[in-house]
Order: C-alpha cells, then structure tokens, then sequence
C-alpha cells in the first residue's frame, strides 16, 4: 500500500504513527516505535525538496499561460489553448503572458473527482430546493458559468501548543492539541468564510503534484504574503478548537493564541468550481460536491458596552419584579418604591460585575452567512454520481491542558464551576447576609420565638448591597482564577491535585490592622463599629424589652 503524504512513519516498522500530546511525539502503534517532533518536520521537508525536482522537470513538458487581472491582482495558469478574457474573481480584463516557472506550484494536489456539468447540476438543485431565498433567485440564471480551479490552499497538520483565557478573566492556560486537515485559504481575493463552507475534503485521495491534472483546468496562483499566510493559519487552528475549548472555559468569549511551529505544512491545490457576479459568490467543492453559497446581504452583530449591559440587565430585573408584585396583589405605589429600591442596590452590582468587561465596548461587526448543501457528500458509482452514505468530518482532537506542577509540565483536566464550589460561595454568603441572626441564635439558646430581626435593620441594609458585590467580584474570580487541578494516571483514575501553599503572613496588613485596633482616633471608630455590632446580636437575641 502507497505512503499516504499526511502521514508520519515508524522508521522501524513502517506503519503510520500517531501523535501522542501527552508525551509530545509520533509513537507506532504497532511496535512502540517514537518520531520526534523535529524528525517528523525534517522528514517532510526532504519530501518537498525531492519533489520540487520532479516538477521542475515535469514542467518542461508543458505550455501554460498565466494571466494577470487588473483589477483585484489575481494570478490564474491555463493550458495555452484556454480562452480567458475576464476575471472570474471581479470581472475585469485579464493580461496573458506566457508560463516560465514552476516555483509558484505547491508540491501535493486534491485531484477532481466532480465534472464541471455535474457541478452545476448540484448548484442547480441546490437553487431550486431553495428558491424562497434570494440568493437562489440571482444565483439561478448565472450557474452556466460556474467555472473550475484549482485553488492555492496550505495543508497544516501536526502538534499546536495554544495559550487560553476568557476575555472577561486574566489567567492564562496552556494546552497543546493537534491539528490533522486545516487547510488554510492562500488567496487575499476569495472569501473564506464561503470557501470554509464546502469543506472538508477528504485527504485520502491527496497525492504529489503533477502538471498533467492542470490539464484542462486552471490553477489561481497563492498571492498572500508569508505574514499573512501565518496569520491565517494561526487564527484559523484557533477557531477549529475554540469549541472544545469552550466547554473546559464555560464561555464562548476567549482569547486564544496559537504556536503552530511544530506542526508541519504542505502548499497545496484543491479542486474548486466558483463563480463570483457582483453579490453573487458561490461555491461547488470538487472533490465531494458540497456547495457553498454567500448571502447577499451583510448581517449585523452588535456588541454592547459594560456600563449598557448593567444598565439592561437592571431594566429587565426591574421590570420583571414589579409585574411579579402587582401579579401577586400590591398596588403601584408599593411595587413602585420596592422597585425602586431593589433596583438601586442591583444596578450597583450588576455595575461592579461588568466592569470586568470593559474591554467589550460598543462595535458593530459585519459579516454574511453562508448557506450550503448540507454535510453529504457524492461517490462516482458505475460512472455516476451518486449520494455517499459517508459523513465527512474535521477531525479535531481533544486538547489537553497543561499545567506545572512540581517543575514538570503535566496533563491535568481543569474544572472550574462545579456544583460544591459554587454552594460553598452560596452558604459564605448566607453566613454573611445573616451573621448577626446566626450569633444571636447561638446566645438564645436557638428560642426562634424571642427572635427579633429588626434588631439587625443596620446590618441588611450593609450587607444585602456588599454581599452580592462580593459574590460576583470575588467569588467568581476565586471559580475562574484558582480552578480545580485533576491529574489522570496511565489507568485512566482521575484525583485531585492539590497544590501546598505555605501561609505568608504580610507584615504590612499585620501593622494596618494593629493600627486599625490600637491607635486613635481610628480605633475609636473601629471598636465603635465593634460595640454597635454586638448590640445587634443582642437585640436580635433578645428583642427591644
């Protein structure tokens, strides 16, 4: 069986090795056999010296054209023969010259597997399925000239190191994942949103590049610079794990940056028919048949400021407190002046809770949806095309956190807001919401009866404001900051990790708090403080008799 280019091998069996995160290396899984990382990059760069060889003898066989647009700068190669006059990317006039190097030619290739009269019958039928739409209704007429490229894109597959955070949250995570088929767009002209939608192509049936299958199509040359190119890769590596990463973080609003250096990567050219008429962009994958079709409209998504967030967050708290109160009988007067009330301490929460979120500012953001075929793809059966019952999928694997524990970098899994954490934060802050009843019960001897709450007005009215403060400032920063630490033994047995801190005490707090308690006229206010406190256990206790 032939050597798949994808792949890493054993150097001693010769069976493919996989990645193991874990211990940052290609193992065989036959014969226990280890490829480095370095190894495994080594080899693929000889691959493509080997290769650029071949083509540029290859390529002496040949007589390509290459045309130039004049207005977006789109660089197309076609057999001499070819009849090209305008750009199928913007529509101006093309500048023919002749085809003198190979350089510009990635070393692997996707080959067609979709005819061209196939791919408009797919893109026809996905019109007419969809003709309330009217993207269908424009797109409908313009099938006819849905044309065939192969399109410059770059296979990055290997190991990626990712540091994470939530935008609302400073700490910083790392964990290492890898990548098996990204293919990343290498044209600034094409939209890759719209390409991104008729993916994924099936890497089986990649092979080395040969100038026989630019035979009767034509090739769209990479014109993004090396910058570019790794910005693209870095940003889309990010978006294929942000939603594993989602579920570790509990949000959807993450910063994450990618090391990609590790992971090696392939120039390549993968079979795309396109059209592109004014709004209309459309797209049939070559390879499986998926069709990709751009809305003709922008959509908007705003993005509010923190201060706004607060301030609708109270509204609808509002609003929904005093439907609630006059539902269950209170008249406007009343539910107006509790309302009011309420919202005044929620809105001084809901402020210091947003705050964290300042860097979300007021922007709109502009994108189009894009709507496809669906996830079937197509398989030529005694000469037709005929619906696959495979489901093509990205192949994305799970990423694992790493943290240092004890000088050693060690896989752990990370959980932040479980269920005992969170009733802990919840019983603090009943404790603190009724510290002065709880005292005066233990004084009481628990006599509920002679309990008098009135005795503790001064009290709720600090504590029912601060205490939400805290919960929301504090104890979710303690959940977010400080997660729980699990580390997995080779059996798969997961236990708590848990790290032995040694007690600083800070002698400058020690010397606050001393001057607090002993020294005027400080002191006179803190055991004033002290002294009222006290009574109010005493008449919640007891009462006011």
């Amino acid at each position: 069986m032939a050597k798949k280019i994808t792949e890493i091998y054993c150097p001693n069996c010769g069976a493919p090795a996989k990645f193991d995160i874990v211990r940052q290396m290609y193992v065989c899984g036959y014969c226990g056999g280890q490829v480095g990382i370095k190894e495994a990059l080594q080899e693929k760069q000889g691959f493509r010296a080997v290769h650029r060889e071949k083509m540029n003898d290859s390529f002496k066989s040949y007589r390509l054209m290459q045309a130039n647009c004049s207005g977006c700068g789109a660089t197309l190669v076609f057999e001499e023969n070819e009849a090209l006059t305008s750009c199928a990317f913007c529509g101006r006039s093309l500048v023919r010259t002749e085809y003198l190097s190979a350089d510009n030619m990635p070393e692997t290739i996707i080959p067609f597997r979709i005819t061209e009269s196939e791919a408009k019958e797919l893109l026809a039928k996905w019109c007419d399925e969809n003709r309330g739409k009217a993207e269908s209704r424009k797109l409908r007429p313009l099938v006819p000239e849905l044309k065939g490229f192969y399109l410059p894109y770059e296979l990055v597959r290997g190991p990626i190191g990712m540091t994470v955070s939530r935008m609302d949250r400073g700490s910083r995570y790392d964990c290492e994942g890898f990548i098996n088929d990204e293919f990343v767009n290498r044209s600034s002209q094409l939209d890759n949103l719209l390409l991104d939608g008729m993916e994924p192509f099936d890497l089986d049936e990649i092979t080395e590049f040969d100038f026989a299958y630019v035979a009767g199509q034509r090739v769209k040359i990479s014109d993004i610079s090396d910058k570019d190119l790794e910005d693209r890769v870095k940003q889309e590596t990010a978006q294929t794990y942000i939603p594993s990463l989602s579920k570790t973080m509990e949000s959807k609003a993450l910063d994450v940056y990618t090391d990609v250096s590790s992971a090696f990567r392939l120039p390549t050219l993968l079979p795309v028919y396109y059209i592109s008429k004014g709004d209309v962009v459309a797209a049939v994958n070559g390879q499986t048949g998926k069709v990709s079709v751009r809305a003709l409209k922008d959509s908007h998504f705003y993005f509010l400021p923190w201060w706004f967030k607060a301030l609708l967050s109270t509204l609808a708290f509002s609003f929904v407190l005093f439907m609630a109160m006059i539902a269950f009988g209170a008249d406007k007067g009343s539910a107006s002046l509790i309302t009011g009330t309420t919202a005044l301490v929620f809105i001084i929460v809901t402020l210091c809770y947003y705050s964290d979120t300042s860097r979300n500012a007021f922007s709109v953001v502009s994108g189009r949806k894009i709507f496809t075929s669906g996830e079937n793809t197509f398989r030529r059966e005694n000469g037709k095309l005929v619906l696959s019952d495979e489901i093509l999928q990205r192949k994305v694997m799970e990423p694992v956190f790493m943290r240092k524990l004890k000088d050693t970098w060690t896989p752990v899994i990370l959980k932040f807001t479980t269920p005992g954490r969170v009733a802990k934060i919840a019983v603090y802050c009943l404790v603190a919401l009724f510290l002065p009843v709880i005292l005066a019960l233990l004084i009481n001897g628990f006599n509920f009866k002679q309990l008098e709450l009135g005795g503790s007005a001064v009290w709720f009215c600090i504590a029912v404001p601060t205490v939400p403060i805290y919960l929301l400032k504090f104890g979710i920063e303690e959940l977010y900051e400080r997660p729980l630490v699990y580390t997995v033994d080779e059996k798969g047995r997961k236990r708590r990790y848990r790290e032995f801190r040694k007690i600083k005490i800070d002698k400058g707090i020690v010397k606050d708090v001393l001057r607090a308690v002993f020294i005027p006229p400080t002191s006179l206010a803190v055991w004033f403080g002290i002294a009222c406190f006290f009574v109010m256990v005493y008449l919640t206790a007891f009462g006011f008799d």
